[in-house]
Order: structure tokens, then C-alpha cells, then sequence
């Protein structure tokens, strides 16, 4: 009489033989297996709860104070003094609208630049690597370090402005807001883009060729291939690139205070550097807590809009079936 063999039987058979064999061994100690492993988040737990929490916490209780910084004098009592000040402060309106100003021109200069950089980084072009290695120098330096570097080849006196006027004219470029903000967002695209070219490299070395050969075949060009196969599959590192820049821009603080300190007429203060003016210029740690607050809140705001907005919390493998 013939006998069916199912994929089920034979892994069902093929179990109950390692078993007997004892290739399978139980043990009569605890099991780890399907236990929630709590003791191995205790470290990352007591991390976030000392450098993260703790800070927010003490900032929360600042806020309600009035306290210059200096043990002398503790903090005092206001209730919602600081609070009230927000809603009454000219400041706070400016310094948020040039952070987002700063957030979308990041969003608008970075990503592409960087997907076509990274795209072409992907090749096999001849002296691919020689410029690639170039390009990725300013990866190198600090913040700060390059903040020095082009605050002075941008001095109009001694650097660039001075030796070309003709493209420069008066060569105060930090002098206006709108060609500070200009000067700013060019020293982020240069500075930060290189990380990004690398992420998008990796991205695109990770399409499937067998993709653009079908598409070769079908007579489709280059210019096609990036539009519908390449983009399309580079759309989770755009979503997920997008949020780090959005991050680092919203938390940016080291240029702002080297290049333009805020300047002209608060036109660069960011909400982190109008932060740092209150509480550490005027030694004010009350309202700078308000300030600080604050921006924990619009980031917060700004990460769920985008979370919802591009499914990031949805995402799967793009190349899912492949």
C-alpha cells in the first residue's frame, strides 16, 4: 500500500531522531528561552534613566524656579512665572521659525545630493574610489573645526570676499540673515553630506542587479532604471536619513555659536542657542529650562508627524519577494 510522505512528516520524523539520538539534550536548569530577558536591558535602562530622564526631570523642576546657576543662591519658587514669560516672548516665535527654516533647507539640500552621490559611489567608474576618498575628508573634521575653517574663508577682510568681490560684493555674508541662514545651510551640506553619500551607497550596492537587467531589457534607460527602480528602493534609507537630519538640524548648536552667535539680531538663533543664551548668558536656568522644554516637545511633535506621515513605523524590506 503506498504512502504519502508530507514535508511535515519527514521534519516531524527527522526531530523525533535527533531526540533519540541525543543530539537534543534537556537539561533540568531554567530556561531561557521565551523568558522577557529583562536583566540584559538593565544596563541601556540605567543609561537613559541617568543622562535622559534624570536631566528632563531636574528641567521640569527648574522650570517652575528662578535660579542663576550658582549654589550661593538656590532656586526659588515662582510657579508659572517662566511659563507665562514664554507666551510673551518675541524671541521664542523668531528662534522657532529659523529652526525650522534650518530643518527643511537641511531636508531639501541634503537628501538629494546625497542620493546621487551615493548612487554614483555605488559604480564601478574609474577613479570612483580617488574621489570618493576626497569627498569623504570633511567626514573627518569637527564641527567646531570646521566652523573655524569657514568662518575664515568667509572673513571679509582677509578670506574669500576680500580676494573676489566681484562674486562676493560687500562680502558680509554673516552680516544679513537671509545669506547667514544661506552660509549656514551650505557649511551643513558640505560638512554632513558625506555621511549621508556613504548611506546611500550601501543602499544602492544592496539592489538586486537582476532589477535593472530585466529593466535593461525591456529598453528602459538610465534615467528610467533611477526613477523606478532605483528611488523605489532606496525609500526606506530616504525616510530613515530624513529623520536624522531633521534631529541633528533641530539639535545643531556648535555652528551657530562659532560662525554667527546667533547673529545679526538673533536671525541665526536657533531654538538651542536662544536655550543657551537665557541660561547661561543671563543666567537665567529657569526660563532656559522653559526653552529646553519646549524643544523636547517640538521634537517630539515633529518625529510623530513624520512617523505617521511616511509609514516608518510600517516599513518593510523593500526587497521583500526578491
Amino acid at each position: 500500500m503506498s504512502r504519502v510522505v508530507t514535508r511535515e512528516h519527514v521534519q516531524t520524523r527527522s526531530a523525533a531522531s535527533f531526540e533519540e539520538r541525543g543530539d537534543i539534550r534537556r537539561t533540568g536548569g531554567p530556561r531561557l528561552t521565551g523568558r522577557p530577558g529583562f536583566l540584559w536591558s538593565v544596563p541601556a535602562v540605567l543609561y537613559f534613566s541617568v543622562f535622559a530622564l534624570l536631566p528632563l526631570v531636574f528641567a521640569v523642576y527648574l522650570s517652575f524656579t528662578k535660579y542663576n546657576g550658582i549654589r550661593v543662591a538656590p532656586p526659588v519658587f515662582v510657579g508659572t512665572a517662566n511659563w507665562e514669560r514664554l507666551f510673551s516672548d518675541p524671541g521664542i516665535a523668531q528662534s522657532i521659525g529659523v529652526t525650522l527654516a534650518l530643518v527643511v533647507l537641511a531636508v531639501v539640500t541634503q537628501i538629494p545630493l546625497g542620493v546621487l552621490t551615493g548612487v554614483w559611489a555605488a559604480g564601478r567608474q574609474r577613479w570612483r574610489a580617488v574621489v570618493v576618498a576626497l569627498y569623504f575628508i570633511p567626514l573627518l573634521m569637527s564641527t567646531a573645526a570646521v566652523s573655524v575653517l569657514w568662518g575664515s574663508l568667509l572673513d571679509p577682510n582677509f578670506g574669500l570676499p576680500a580676494a573676489l568681490p566681484w562674486l562676493f560684493g560687500d562680502g558680509n555674508l554673516l552680516g544679513r540673515q537671509w545669506s547667514a541662514i544661506a552660509v549656514i545651510v551650505f557649511i551643513y551640506l558640505w560638512g554632513a553630506s558625506p555621511l549621508y553619500t556613504l548611506i546611500f551607497q550601501g543602499a544602492a550596492r544592496g539592489i538586486p542587479a537582476v532589477l535593472y537587467q530585466a529593466a535593461q531589457i525591456d529598453g528602459a534607460g538610465r534615467a528610467r532604471q533611477f526613477f523606478s527602480i532605483t528611488l523605489p528602493q532606496l525609500r526606506n534609507t530616504i525616510v530613515t536619513t530624513t529623520i536624522l537630519i531633521v534631529v541633528g538640524t533641530f539639535t545643531a548648536f556648535d555652528i551657530i555659536l562659532i560662525l554667527t552667535r546667533g547673529g545679526p539680531s538673533n536671525g541665526t538663533a536657533i531654538l538651542p542657542f536662544y536655550m543657551y543664551q537665557q541660561a547661561f548668558i543671563s543666567f537665567d536656568l529657569g526660563y532656559g529650562s522653559v526653552i529646553a522644554l519646549v524643544l523636547v516637545v517640538l521634537c517630539a511633535i515633529v518625529s510623530l508627524v513624520m512617523v505617521r506621515l511616511t509609514g516608518y513605523d510600517k516599513m518593510d524590506s523593500s526587497q521583500e519577494g526578491i
